[in-house]
């Protein structure tokens, strides 16, 4: 309950006296969670090993309090696998620690954050994030390039869900693509540096998008390759959102020992209900000592 419905200690002691007649502390439920985590350490290790293979990883971080401190939570995943990890960091060192995405070298979609571009992967962007960027430069500050653009990219979103894409459009897509690029940057001139003042110009956030969809229009792009592809990175949001649930409903983690085993049962528990598997029965099966796994090969 506290890993998979996120309820803090002292209301699953009180659910579980209601509901099961068992009176327990809650250092009973945190050992119960320490020897849990620690009997899933091999398929932490499979896991990580499967999503290697994969074609497509996607990947989102959010913030997490240890003793409120703040930390982060990475999630890296698939359609059919989840991957949880917990650091200090929102860095490479995060990535370095998690142990997947430093020797993937499929295709990664992300949010653009610079982090992952350091990364030996092939990127894709989000191109959901995308709009809603777009979206803001057109209503709040009159940009008509990011108006249209938006209304471009709409048209290739409904075009590739239904699988009409043809070669001619996708040209034409690009084509119009840079034309407009280069109209927001034209729009958005470069700040040049203030006498007295050190280090970058701050530039407006139209010209930093303009300049990041030049830098990386292949990323921006990539489902125009491959179909298989997809527009946004939902799967790793609708992945990290429920760890934001958590943080609403109980708040974050006393130990960063806990907040690792929180992450690793939370994979196991992810990654059984995206197979469709008996989240309780294979759960049961850890303090039987004869744990259940998912499938690993998809």
């Amino acid at each position: 309950m506290t890993v998979g419905h996120f309820l803090p200690l002292e209301r699953t002691c009180e659910v579980l006296e209601d509901l099961c007649g068992a009176s327990l502390s809650e250092g009973s439920l945190v050992l119960g969670q320490q020897v849990a985590a620690q009997r899933l350490l091999a398929f932490e290790h499979q896991l990580k090993t499967a999503l290697q293979q994969e074609k497509v990883l996607y990947a989102d971080e959010t913030g997490s309090k240890v003793s409120g401190k703040l930390h982060w939570i990475h999630v890296v995943s698939s359609n059919l696998l989840t991957l949880y990890a917990h650091h200090q960091g929102r860095g490479v060192e995060s990535v370095k620690h998690m142990g997947v995405l430093p020797e993937f070298k499929g295709i990664l979609m992300h949010d653009a954050w610079g982090m992952y571009f350091k990364l030996p992967a092939e990127h894709a962007l989000c191109n959901a994030h995308l709009l809603r960027e777009l979206k803001g430069l057109a209503l709040e500050e009159q940009q008509n390039w990011a108006g249209e653009l938006r209304s471009d990219l709409q048209q290739i979103y409904h075009q590739h869900k239904e699988g009409v894409l043809t070669e001619q459009v996708k040209q034409a897509f690009k084509a119009r693509f840079n034309v407009l690029v280069e109209q927001g940057l034209k729009v958005n001139p470069a700040k040049e540096p203030r006498a007295g003042i050190r280090g970058r110009v701050k530039q407006s956030a139209g010209r930093n998008l303009a300049l990041r969809l030049q830098k990386h229009q292949r990323a921006v792009l990539r489902l125009l390759e491959d179909p298989e592809i997809p527009f946004d990175n939902n799967q790793a949001e609708r992945d990290i959102r429920m760890i934001c649930v958590k943080r609403k409903v109980s708040g974050g983690v006393r130990s960063e020992g806990g907040g690792e085993g929180f992450c690793r049962i939370r994979s196991y528990l992810s990654t059984l209900r995206k197979q469709g598997l008996n989240a309780l029965l294979d759960l049961i099966s850890i303090f039987q000592c004869r744990l259940l796994l998912p499938q690993f090969s998809c």
